[in-house]
């Protein structure tokens, strides 16, 4: 799914409106409805709902809610905070309101006195949308301020009030945090499309769970508008799949190599070998020390070892053989004898391969080796890995814009693991995933992300196709295994233990 900037949105609604052709003011009747329908489908109908609007277009649209959840007979109270002007559509709705239900409106315009709100009351924050530029201040910021006292269920439409869209200053959340005044929901219902915030750590506390509205934009002006943010769901990944011919073999679904282990560190070569294969390769070879044999065979026979010359560390790989797909750096360590391995491997690798773990230290430790990595690789870092790769960030809203910067610069994909994993495309593409949960910030769930990666490569999925796929199909692995598991009991066995559902998900 695309997804767009502020002022994007802005142009893509004056399009609808155009070439619909629909009245602004039915647009946002359709929002409302889009609102009401998901507000109904979450919430018991018997709880009091407190909607509070602003002067804008959201107000509007909270006032368009209010107005439906009071026809179908809920118990609602409406405020309206404002300084005196109020946008055409917001004015109209508020006479709509005035009209059908005159005595559940009360105004704010000089001060936010706090109503009588019941504690059982669902409270709707209506004052701003995605369209504000600037901090919260007067009777607005008190407005917030009085909404995060309470311990009532919070939903923010759009996005929470205070809260920019993507714009900084974002650092200045971080550093001032509860200096700014933003409305801390539990639920945000989005019109149309996520917005580059939620998709932020710092912003988590603000947004809570979100989802997107389809408030009818034109498809045209969606398909025809430029975008570098994308946000991937299940009907993006389906198409990718490949379908397995009835007379295949072993040989038409690749074989994969994958450069991995040290002393004591068999347990990542493993992982990463199960993972590969679980994903469909052919044939998955291991390049490993001697120490690591035993234990990789025993725990995972299916799996050819490769053994170095060195026992205890991966000094040398060659290349004669031919690799559909190869992988480096799951548990390889930083001897110095790896160190050269690495530098040579690279000056002999001619095709795209997956970099993760301690290749990546390496190359940060030696930021020559990053000219080396052939075009279109896929490298997989964590944060702090990316930090030590390309330098650290303010927060993660540059950490994004530099991932981008450097996936184009080195003709790379970065996979920037995390909650909503981004992959940075050498074509300046972001997309962030919707799959995955914290019970998969555990061990070992990177080398099964490796495996992944490696696995789908052999079978001749391009590297990108190879980068979104993985990266979906690990994260609804750790979701499913959440059907039987806790977030806290989870760890990288289970995520491969669900590969098989998780592709059946899709294939069904």
């Amino acid at each position: 799914m695309k997804f767009f900037t502020t002022d994007q949105i802005r142009l893509l609604d004056q399009y609808t409106i155009e070439h619909e052709p629909i009245a602004s003011i039915d647009l946002m009747e359709r929002a409302a409805d889009a609102l009401y329908r998901e507000f109904i489908g979450n919430f018991p109908y018997c709880q009091p709902v407190c909607i509070i609007a602003g002067p804008g277009n959201n107000g509007g649209d909270a006032l368009a809610l209010a107005r439906m959840l009071l026809k179908s007979g809920c118990d609602v109270s409406v405020y309206l905070v404002h300084t005196g002007k109020l946008s055409d559509d917001c004015e109209a709705n508020k006479v709509s309101m005035i009209e059908a239900f005159p005595d559940s409106l009360t105004e704010f315009s000089d001060r936010f006195v706090s109503p009588h709100i019941p504690t059982d009351a669902i409270v709707i924050d209506g004052l701003f949308g995605s369209g504000l530029s600037r901090p919260l201040s007067g009777i607005f910021a008190e407005t917030v301020d009085c909404i995060n006292n309470l311990e009532n269920i919070i939903v923010s439409i759009d996005i929470p009030s205070g809260l920019q869209s993507e714009e900084l200053p974002l650092t200045a959340k971080v550093e001032l945090g509860k200096k700014l005044s933003i409305v801390k929901a539990n639920y945000t219902f989005s019109l149309q499309f996520p917005k580059l915030a939620f998709l932020l750590p710092e912003n988590a506390e603000f947004v809570g769970h979100w989802s997107a509205l389809d408030i009818g934009i034109h498809a045209d002006a969606i398909q025809q508008t430029p975008t570098d943010f994308n946000y991937l769901e299940e009907s993006d990944i389906i198409p990718l799949l490949k379908n397995r011919q009835v007379f295949s073999h072993k040989g038409t679904f690749g074989h994969a190599l994958i450069v991995a282990g040290s002393h004591g560190m068999a347990g990542a070569a493993t992982l990463a070998a199960q993972a590969a294969m679980r994903s469909g390769a052919g044939l998955v070879t291991v390049h490993g020390p001697e120490c690591n044999r035993v234990v990789l065979q025993t725990a995972f026979p299916e799996a050819i070892f490769q053994s170095d010359a060195n026992r205890d560390f991966v000094s040398q790989v060659e290349l004669e053989t031919h690799y559909n797909a190869i992988a480096v750096g799951s548990g390889i360590g930083m001897q110095q004898v790896t160190v050269e391995m690495l530098q040579n491997f690279l000056n002999e690798l001619n095709q795209p391969c997956v970099i993760d773990a301690d290749a990546l230290n390496i190359i940060s430790q030696n930021k020559e080796l990053l000219k080396l990595i052939p075009q279109n690789s896929i490298l997989t870092p964590h944060p702090k890995e990316f930090e030590r790769l390309f330098g650290a960030s303010s927060d993660s809203y540059d950490r994004i814009f530099k991932a981008r910067q450097a996936a184009m610069n080195y003709g790379i994909i970065i996979i920037l693991k995390g909650a909503h994993t981004l992959i940075a495309l050498p074509t300046g593409q972001l997309f962030f995933n919707s799959t995955g949960n914290s019970g998969m910030a555990t061990a070992g769930s990177g080398d099964v992300l490796t495996g992944i990666l490696v696995g789908l490569l052999a079978q001749h999925y391009s590297p990108e196709e190879a980068a979104k796929l993985s990266v979906f199909i690990h994260g609804r692995a750790g979701d499913l295994a959440l059907e039987t598991e806790s977030k806290e009991s989870l760890i990288a066995c289970d995520i491969i233990a669900n590969l098989g559902r998780a592709f059946k998900s899709l294939r069904n």
